[in-house]
């Protein structure tokens, strides 16, 4: 939390949002569940090129699962810690996305944020034009970082993430090696039970299709806003609908998140009510900001 932001909500308040529920993070995560169980059986039963808008809606489903990895990497998912960790764990797997990896991650965004030199997702800067941003969008470079990751934990080397603590890294290391092994398990078995066509159809194919659009929408959190400490002006809130809200559990009310990322996600809105008013960058839609973004780039 930024020093010039401290003191926005008092104590009590504070306490009172920060409130966590196991109840309301299973339903959560239940209606997220039922929800690929539903796009998983329109790829199965979609007949001839219908088969890609069923897979892109599942990968839709799929790659939002970033939302509980999220929730639950900051332990706010569910009031049980053991529960955050395996679930944040499970959700994580089919984007490569190693939760351990990732605590360590997006601590170290938390800590930094807006910090060129060690904000680690400023990495790979913003896009400064066409070219660039359509790179971000294709999720290439989202790819080639899940695969250096693997690499180096089967290597035993991470010292090219300054951000893992010494203390961590054979956790991390052990952690993506079981994700890899756990992965390759279920693609393998399934091609063999079923035919390599499930493997293709019901993970790869709907990653390939939506990660882009996940890029998409974590390029708003942060890009275009101040690089400093202040919490108001270095992070973006978007205001979406509810579907979004739904599928991506409240994260579109960042800032609140990045200020109090004690409070859970179900009362984030609650939040955005308590904090909208002294809320500095505020946007109204997902797709207006990126147009009005591509019009400034070009």
């Amino acid at each position: 939390m930024a020093v010039a932001t401290a003191r926005l909500l008092s104590g009590d308040d504070l306490r009172a949002l920060s409130a966590r529920s196991d109840a309301r993070g299973t339903v959560r995560i239940g209606v997220h569940v039922a929800l690929l169980v539903a796009a998983g059986w329109l790829v199965a039963l979609a007949p001839g090129w219908t088969i890609v808008p069923a897979m892109l809606l599942l990968g839709i489903v799929q790659v939002t699962l970033f939302a509980p990895l999220h929730e639950t990497m900051h332990l706010t998912a569910f009031a049980n810690r053991r529960a955050n960790a395996v679930v944040g764990w499970l959700v994580a797997c089919p984007s490569l996305l190693n939760w351990h990896f990732y605590a360590a991650f997006h601590l170290a965004h938390h800590r930094f944020t807006q910090d060129p030199a060690r904000d680690p997702e400023l990495a790979v800067p913003p896009p400064a034009g066409l070219a660039s941003y359509l790179a971000r969008a294709s999720a290439l470079n989202y790819w080639q970082a899940r695969f250096e990751v693997i690499a180096d934990c089967w290597r035993g080397d991470l010292a090219r993430y300054p951000f893992i603590a010494p203390h961590a890294r054979a956790r991390i290391i052990t952690s993506v090696r079981w994700m890899c092994v756990f992965v390759a398990a279920l693609a393998l078995g399934s091609g063999v039970l079923f035919g390599w066509w499930v493997p293709l159809a019901f993970w790869i194919g709907p990653q390939l299709l939506a990660q882009p659009l996940l890029r998409l929408y974590l390029l708003t959190e942060h890009t275009d806003c101040t690089e400093d400490s202040n919490g108001l002006t270095n992070t973006r809130t978007t205001l979406t609908n509810p579907i979004v809200r739904l599928l991506m559990w409240n994260m579109g009310f960042h800032t609140e998140h990045h200020l109090y990322p004690s409070i859970p996600f179900h009362r984030l809105p609650d939040a955005h009510t308590a904090l909208r008013r002294r809320l500095s960058v505020v946007q109204h839609g997902y797709a207006s900001w990126h147009w009005g973004y591509l019009k400034r780039l070009l």
